[in-house]
């Protein structure tokens, strides 16, 4: 069931709003990226996430993955605190526009709706979305 959950990073400088059905599943991947900030994301369309407040204290990073042309994904932090607020891109297999949530920072999220949350694993370490890793113990 899709619900409207409130987020924001660690300070509360960044706050937002996202549109989520957890039922439908979270993401983890185990690139370089991913694996070393221990990323968990719940992607939704563009037009379901909102910044409510602290646009103005955002950072953006931008990683071109190898063999890849350009950067896929728009990192934004929290450049007080830190926190990966969300990030967002844009490919027609997402949909057009769309959003990565990190489900960490939902504030107020029932452990139990979250631990029940399907977890979908990509080998983006291969440029295999579509296929888990082998090892998905440390994701």
């Amino acid at each position: 069931m899709q619900k409207t959950y409130s987020g924001s990073c660690h300070c509360g400088a960044v706050r937002f709003e996202a549109d989520i059905d957890l039922a439908q599943g979270t993401n983890k991947c185990n690139c370089s990226l991913c694996a070393k900030s221990r990323a968990w994301f719940a992607f939704v369309p563009g037009a379901a996430f909102r910044i409510l407040a602290g646009k103005d204290a955002l950072a953006e990073y931008r990683w071109t993955p190898p063999a890849k042309p350009e950067p896929f994904l728009h990192y934004l932090f929290c450049k007080t605190c830190g926190v990966r607020a969300y990030a967002w891109g844009e490919h027609a297999s997402m949909g057009g526009v769309f959003c990565a949530v990190p489900v960490t920072n939902l504030d107020g999220v029932d452990a139990d709706e979250l631990a029940a949350a399907p977890i979908k694993y990509a080998d983006g370490l291969h440029d295999r979305f579509n296929e888990a890793p082998e090892d998905t113990r440390l994701l």
